[in-house]
């Protein structure tokens, strides 16, 4: 396992590191490498006046962190009257005595986002290990119209209704409301030792539905696990209902592929985990060369950044309501080009490392949920070691 670490280093830091900044490019080798990452999924209506206490588990850990907030699904000016971000204490919305810290941007309290914009604090002096649970908290005075949110967060945050001051409070007796989104907060950078991150990108098999709720046992959770002692960051752009060919939930892989990927800090490496939901949506897409264009148009915009690629072949789903021989057969299409096609620098067999050798085209019951398509704590785990194998494996 270490000789297959050092490998893994030396392969991602083979190529200068992704670019990564709200207005702009960063040096090739910026001091910044993304820690924590979720990819906005929906908008609703706004939280007006209330303090919205984020809880976010980092990858790596660093001696400053900055914070990134956005406005990327609304439609007015959004007013962050504070943003503070601490350690948390325990398992609740406490912060640790001694590491609340308000965050400033270009050395202002409060700011405004447009929209569809994300912005990116100034360093916070705040140190954090690796593996912390980060509280972020953001405090909108007014109402900003649709509050942009990620969904599946499998992660209980705070929200105190009456916010005013609250974003300050070490203590959480304010944050009477649990909460199951991510409001806002997008994304984690540090500054100190890592090495870089990678961003796993994909639907609800990478945002994690089917893992147990506040224990982090997404893969990408799993891939930290292991990427930890390489001082390599993992970044988690799952979204659930996400699709490679067009718009589902959240918009379609190509259109947001840079903001959710290639423009985050310190990226050396792009795990691409999607296409199960153009095969088994409405309209079902049937193409397979389709898939193939895309996947090496995601290639390509990525190599053009000096980013590595990963390809996931797609996993089994008989069982699950929209199953069909017709899906079954394009899935099987679409993975023998994952496989031989060429486009990846390196391919992770997901679907060997999940199926039933019985009953190849259902997942192990050992790794089922119980939904026929999505993976439970054993199933990530074993989606987190094909990721980490591939990594580590020269073209």
């Amino acid at each position: 396992m270490a000789k297959l670490g050092r490998v893994l280093v030396a392969l991602l830091l083979a190529m200068p590191a992704g670019t990564a900044a709200a207005a702009g490019t960063e040096p090739a080798r910026s001091p910044w490498t993304g820690s924590w990452e979720t990819a906005p999924s929906g908008s609703t209506s706004a939280l007006t006046g209330a303090a919205i206490r984020n809880v976010v588990h980092l990858s790596v850990g660093g001696s400053a962190v900055r914070v990134r907030l956005g406005n990327r699904l609304g439609t007015a000016p959004l007013h962050l009257g504070a943003v503070t971000v601490a350690l948390r204490r325990g398992s609740g919305p406490d912060a640790a005595p001694g590491t609340l810290r308000t965050a400033t941007f270009h050395g202002a309290h409060t700011t405004t986002v447009a929209p569809g914009q994300d912005a990116v604090s100034d360093p916070v002096p705040l140190s954090v290990p690796a593996a912390a649970d980060l509280l972020v908290t953001v405090y909108t005075p007014g109402d900003n119209g649709p509050a942009t949110y990620h969904g599946t967060a499998l992660q209980t945050s705070y929200v105190a209704p009456a916010g005013a001051g609250r974003a300050a409070d070490e203590g959480g007796a304010a944050y009477t409301r649990a909460i199951s989104r991510w409001y806002y907060v997008t994304g984690v950078d540090v500054r100190g030792p890592a090495q870089g991150s990678v961003v796993a990108f994909g639907d609800s098999l990478t945002d994690g539905t089917g893992s147990t709720p506040n224990a982090n046992h997404r893969w990408p959770d799993r891939l930290a696990e292991r990427l930890r002692a390489d001082r390599l960051g993992v970044l988690n752009a799952g979204i659930a209902g996400n699709r490679l060919l067009r718009d589902g939930t959240g918009p379609g892989a190509l259109a947001r592929l840079d903001a959710d990927a290639l423009d985050r800090a310190g990226v050396r490496a792009l795990v691409v985990f999607e296409g199960i939901n153009d095969i088994k949506g409405t309209p079902a897409a049937d193409d397979a060369d389709a898939y193939a264009d895309a996947y090496r148009v995601l290639v390509a915009r990525a190599h053009a950044r000096g980013i590595r690629v990963v390809g996931v072949t797609l996993t089994p789903y008989r069982g699950y309501p929209a199953y069909t021989d017709v899906g079954e057969a394009v899935r099987r299409r679409v993975n023998a080009f994952i496989r031989t096609g060429g486009a990846f620098d390196a391919v992770a067999d997901a679907d060997a490392a999940v199926r039933d050798p019985a009953a190849p085209t259902r997942i192990l019951p050992g790794y089922d949920p119980g939904d026929h398509l999505h993976f439970n704590d054993a199933g990530m785990k074993v989606v987190a070691d094909a990721v980490h194998r591939a990594l580590g494996r020269r073209p």
